[in-house]
């Protein structure tokens, strides 16, 4: 199985795919907890300068990211606001949310896509299989996000979270 990030676009749907060298428990709580959350989420370059994390079916996870590179360009200093409401929790396997561009009072941005995402959380062999399912209301939905360079940015995080794990083994 390989550690890279393998993503399929289909319709309004996109799957994102990845094998991280650490058990389902500690990539669940990687994903939970906003102690880990701030050490790897979004792009290199960007930090969360806020991470509130009510990490309950109904709650919400709060964030902004902030782009601290200056060889970033025109992104340093850029703020990102996001907003993520839990809709079902499964322990160690399942994070079903939606989520939202949003500005810094959690008020849903306009005209920005909002998604479902499913993350299902796999135990094989000592390692995770993170599968990331997600929905837009419409393939354009879709195709806005990814023009946005949404897919570098995963992929970008996804190897931060792979630093962050191999730190706490």
């Amino acid at each position: 199985m390989s550690n890279k990030m393998i993503s399929k676009v289909e319709g309004q749907e996109l799957t994102l795919e990845r094998v991280f060298d650490a058990p389902c428990e500690l990539v669940f709580k990687a994903f939970s907890e906003a102690e880990h959350l701030k050490n790897w989420w979004g792009p290199r370059g960007w930090t969360l300068t806020v991470c509130n994390v009510d990490f309950r079916p109904g709650g919400i996870w709060h964030y902004c990211m902030k782009c601290i590179d200056k060889n970033l360009g025109d992104f340093y200093g850029y703020e990102s606001w996001g907003k993520a409401v839990y809709q079902e929790i499964v322990e160690n396997e399942k994070i079903v949310y939606v989520d939202y561009f949003s500005d810094a009072e959690g008020n849903e941005a306009e005209g920005m896509p909002s998604s479902k995402t499913t993350m299902t959380f796999v135990e094989h062999e000592g390692k995770t299989k993170l599968i990331s399912r997600t929905q837009y209301d419409s393939a354009e939905a879709l195709k806005t996000v990814l023009d946005m360079g949404m897919e570098q940015g995963i992929t970008e995080t996804w190897d931060r979270l792979a630093e962050h794990l191999q730190s706490l083994q």
